[in-house]
């Protein structure tokens, strides 16, 4: 049974396993009201739930975490729920252990639920080394079952239970102890209810035929490089405006140092330098301390230190670059041609159109580059031309673009008007 599908075991068309698995989850639906949260600080006790929760079929998890200092989040809770379990693991007291718990996450036959899971699965990965196994993330499903884009976790609550969230402790410091009985009743809040969106939207899914809809958005999720970005690429994110490749190779070379220097020593990135100081550095190339001290943002202290020697030492080797090393413009440069204004808002009205049509949210069946490139004539590799993408949404799409097919209006919707 593969990672990915062992979450949706009712579907017909799949194997007898995943219909066991599905059964079997279902056998065991409770009512939504749940025990009372225990607050787990020794090793024994964790160790003693998580083997409880590893004959469940399925357990929701989130966690709380601090990163205001730090380049890595600082895990501070993780919050666990079965059926008769619901634990907050302080994850800060002294001596506990967390092995146990890096057990649980890997066993492929427990379904792991997440919301919103990227900076939870960020954080396990940094500590075990891997990513959970058998992983379900109900923000994604609910974009593929139509709830709208990025629908937050009160909302889908509220949309699914009728039950309301208490936001009183959303901006605790979670690293501050002791915890308040208020603060550990509010995290636990986030798996109690979770239970029961996890359980409801994976019978719509089924019901809609939707597993390999979901299965794809999952596959970014189960891939570690989601969450380990590459330092030679993140200078794309600072869109220089420019197509100077030689400025274009400084600023690759000085964000992917700054990245680098982060992570060494633990702290964000923008405190080691800005974005907009880096964006000046590439411009002005300073060759020295004194040079460097004149950049915004650039403290003397920096400049004349052992980072700003480092960052001198990093423009100068990207100067002795050869040309055909340099990077191109990527998304924030001027290369390339520019998509016609007016198609790129057809394609958007018919992906509205189409999204709207299959209750699905169209961030999650084109992005706003894919659409620019569709406009521009790309096609072969683009995600949204293949799949169920291109079932719903691709190839239409390519027909509107090539005048096959024009939009019109019928009621009150947008209508397809096929050559």
């Amino acid at each position: 049974m593969s990672a990915t599908k062992s979450w949706f075991g009712g579907v017909a068309a799949l194997s007898p396993a995943q219909s066991s698995l599905y059964d079997r989850l279902m056998s065991q639906k409770k009512s939504s009201v749940f025990p009372s949260p225990v607050l787990i600080t020794q090793t024994a006790d964790l160790d003693a739930v998580i083997t409880r929760l590893r004959t469940e079929p399925y357990v929701t998890i989130d966690t709380e975490f601090v990163r205001e200092k730090t380049y890595y989040p600082e895990l501070c809770l993780v919050q666990l729920a079965g059926r008769e379990d619901v634990v907050v693991i302080d994850t800060l007291a002294e001596g506990i252990d967390l092995a146990s718990l890096g057990e649980l996450l890997a066993d492929e036959t427990v379904v792991k639920v997440f919301h919103a899971a990227r900076q939870d699965l960020e954080i396990f990965l940094h500590i075990f080394g891997a990513l959970p196994r058998a992983l379900f993330d109900t923000q994604v499903a609910a974009m593929v079952a139509g709830y709208g884009d990025q629908v937050g976790y009160d909302n889908l609550v509220g949309a699914l239970t009728g039950a309301a969230i208490d936001k009183a402790h959303r901006f605790s410091d979670w690293s501050a102890r002791p915890l308040t009985p208020a603060q550990i009743a509010y995290a636990a809040a986030d798996v109690t209810h979770l239970r029961t969106v996890y359980e409801k939207l994976i019978e719509k899914l089924a019901a809609d035929n939707r597993a390999d809809w979901m299965e794809s958005e999952l596959a970014v999720l189960n891939d570690p490089t989601t969450f380990r970005p590459d330092p030679e690429t993140l200078w794309e994110k600072l869109r220089p405006r420019t197509n100077n490749r030689r400025l274009l190779g400084v600023l690759q070379a000085t964000v992917a140092w700054r990245e680098r220097e982060a992570q060494r020593v633990d702290v964000p990135r923008q405190r080691i330098i800005r974005d907009e100081s880096l964006l000046e550095v590439a411009a002005t190339t300073p060759a020295d301390p004194a040079a460097l001290g004149r950049v915004r943002g650039v403290t003397r202290g920096f400049a004349e230190g052992k980072s700003g020697a480092a960052l001198i030492e990093t423009v100068r080797q990207a100067l002795a670059l050869k040309e055909d090393e340099l990077p191109r413009a990527g998304k924030g440069g001027k290369e390339g041609p520019k998509p016609s204004p007016a198609l790129v808002a057809l394609l958007k009205v018919l992906l509205a159109a189409k999204c709207e049509e299959h209750q699905v949210a169209a961030k999650l069946v084109a992005s706003a580059e894919e659409i620019e490139a569709l406009a521009l004539g790309a096609g072969g590799a683009l995600p949204v031309l293949h799949g169920w993408r291109g079932e719903i949404f691709g190839a239409d799409a390519v027909a509107l673009r090539e005048g096959k097919l024009a939009l019109g209006v019928s009621g009150k919707r947008v209508s397809l008007i096929r050559s």
